[in-house]
């Protein structure tokens, strides 16, 4: 189990706004599990939007009225008969606060209400929910987390990450309507995370490398692509002509127990090996050095991977990263992948 406030670090990363002064208080406050760190999160977030002021979105509304607003509803009003009692029926658009990701927020903070978290978490949580009066819940079952963020609502882009990341961690109960703590990361959104946090983390203190999650182009002979899938690389650091590949992988068990003995994940060696090999095909006649690392989250196993092979020409490492150990030795050992591949690289300090 990753500490909570490595957790929070990780975030911090994937989120560049809780680097502001606002946030800064929560690295250092203790949390005694990941629903508290979230809360916390939310707390201060909505906070702070609540001084911008609540975001509003234009809502179509059909309402029966004494005075005309919007449009006749001629139909709607012809089948109510409502001209007889001296109203109308109107279709109108009204610029409300009761727009979709209030709603997602509001719906949340109540799910986080039923979950354990401290008691004086759940009474600041309620004081900010007497700004949400005007907001009704959503179900957050059939929310559509694929949001459109522009300026005017691009302030809440975290907040419903961070809604998100709770929804999917809370799992609410048949028995006794208590709101339990689900594993809040499953895999799959944790290598999400996992991902995001080393690239960030790249961007943010190595500003001599190029640092993207770029696709690698085939290599195609005769230029028919034709159905072949996309190269998406997690990680892709550059310097000049030199490159280096990572793809990061959190999974429960870093490698495969086959025919009695444990091996890599082969799809991932080949996958790798891959895109390392189209992205120097790249390059051409011109001279270059193109690595690849599978770079896996540490688990409880006996057996880690720690392995470095030449293949064709090229570096492919298998490397593990502890995110159980503290922050800063966590940092160290990325540093010291870039450090390996890069000659005299330099680390910002922030």
């Amino acid at each position: 189990m990753i500490p909570v406030q490595n957790v929070y670090y990780m975030l911090s990363y994937a989120f560049k706004v809780l680097n502001e002064q606002g946030y800064k208080r929560l690295a250092t406050e203790e949390f005694s599990n990941i629903a508290e760190l979230m809360a916390a999160i939310l707390e201060k977030g909505i906070a702070v939007q609540l001084k911008r002021g609540l975001g509003k979105e234009y809502i179509a509304q059909t309402e029966e009225l004494s005075s005309l607003r919007g449009k006749i509803d001629i139909a709607e009003s012809l089948k109510t008969q409502s001209m007889l009692r001296k109203k109308l029926i109107c279709s109108y658009d009204d610029f409300s606060v009761n727009s979709t990701v209030n709603r997602i927020i509001k719906s949340t903070v109540e799910l986080l209400l039923k979950s354990d978290i401290s008691r004086s978490r759940k009474k600041e949580l309620r004081k900010l929910m007497i700004f949400f009066a005007d907001v009704t819940p959503i179900d957050l079952h059939s929310v559509n987390w694929n949001l459109q963020y522009n300026r005017n609502n691009q302030s809440y882009q975290m907040l419903i990450s961070i809604c998100y990341l709770v929804v999917k961690g809370l799992l609410q109960t048949n028995t006794d309507g208590m709101t339990k703590l689900m594993n809040f990361f499953d895999e799959q959104r944790m290598c999400r995370l996992y991902e995001k946090f080393i690239l960030e983390y790249y961007k943010k203190h190595y500003p001599e490398l190029s640092v993207s999650a770029s696709q690698i182009p085939w290599f195609l002979d005769d230029g028919i692509g034709d159905m072949l899938p996309i190269m998406q690389s997690d990680i892709h650091l550059q310097r000049a002509n030199t490159v280096l590949i990572i793809d990061a992988k959190y999974y429960a068990s870093t490698t495969q127990f086959q025919f009695d003995k444990y091996t890599l994940h082969s799809n991932n060696l080949y996958q790798i090996f891959t895109y390392v090999k189209n992205r120097e095909y790249q390059f051409g006649n011109v001279e270059n050095k193109v690595s690849g690392m599978l770079l896996y989250a540490k688990t409880d196993a006996a057996i880690q991977p720690d392995n470095v092979y030449q293949m064709h020409g090229n570096q492919i490492s298998v490397k593990t990263l502890d995110l159980n150990l503290p922050f800063e030795q966590i940092a160290g050992q990325l540093d010291s992948i870039v450090e390996a591949h890069f000659e005299d690289i330099r680390k910002r300090q922030v």
